[in-house]
């Protein structure tokens, strides 16, 4: 099946840029990557870093994939930056989120394993699904059924680099894979600044996955006009799987409106 990509990563008003994106598209199998360091701690960038690479250069597009192919390709991320602490002292810390998708094109199914807030959307016949659930202590007390108001929705429980190294990031289960399909990784910086009402109909008005990316990168610098938070760093690849032309259909002109100024 074809796949067509895009990325985009922009510092936003931080000091530096601590995502990091990837992606290596074989005869038989994909994958695509977005890590986002933790701030706060010196070493989010090294951290983010080491594990993308870990992952994209340990992985082999002209294999077909299986669920222990996809573990080693992600406990690798997590050996590389457990290293890199333990070798330098300064960055016995540093952690980073993790979102990852592989795709197997022969046999056209999909896996997805994340750690963190970093998000995987899916995109199916017009509808949007948020396929993750983040490892932070919001969703934790929303789980719970506790209010979230006032808590801190950058604190996460579980990152690669964090925690102990016994506990799994989140695995998918095996899908099946339908042309028209569109994924979309994102760091919290990038779904902090579109809602998914907007990223769902901005795939309405594109055809191309770079278009898609452009014009959700316009939403999120509006939306962030005028705040008075400062702007994340913000990364997101959009991975596109056959010809979704009818997926990307816009719907009415109404939601047209919200995005271009209609002519009297």
């Amino acid at each position: 099946m074809n796949i067509s990509t895009a990325s985009i990563s922009r510092q936003g008003e931080r000091a530096s840029n601590q995502d990091q994106t990837g992606e290596t598209i074989g005869e038989r199998a994909a994958c695509f990557v977005v890590c986002d360091g933790i701030a706060g701690l010196p070493g989010g960038d090294k951290a983010a870093e080491l594990a993308r690479n870990a992952i994209i250069t340990e992985f082999d597009g002209d294999e077909h994939l299986n669920a222990q192919y996809i573990r080693n390709y992600i406990n690798g991320a997590n050996r590389a930056i457990r290293k890199e602490q333990q070798a330098v002292r300064d960055y016995n810390r540093m952690g980073t989120t993790m979102v990852s998708l592989f795709i197997d094109r022969d046999y056209e199914l999909a896996y997805w394993a994340h750690a963190g807030d970093s998000r995987l959307y899916l995109f199916r016949r017009g509808w949007l699904y948020h396929v993750t659930t983040d490892h932070s202590l919001v969703q934790q007390m929303k789980d719970a059924g506790h209010q979230v108001e006032g808590i801190n929705g950058n604190l996460l429980y579980f990152a690669r680099g964090l925690g102990e190294d016994e506990r799994e990031p989140s695995y998918s289960d095996v899908v099946p894979i339908e042309d028209g399909d569109a994924f979309l990784l994102c760091t919290d910086g990038f779904w902090h600044g579109v809602t998914e009402e907007q990223m769902q109909q901005s795939l309405h008005m594109v055809n191309t996955p770079d278009e898609w990316l452009t014009l959700m990168n316009q939403i999120l610098l509006k939306n962030g006009a005028g705040s008075q938070t400062q702007q994340d760093n913000y990364s997101a690849v959009a991975v596109w799987m056959g010809t979704p032309q009818e997926t990307t259909l816009l719907h009415t002109i109404s939601e047209a409106a919200q995005f271009f100024p209609l002519r009297d």
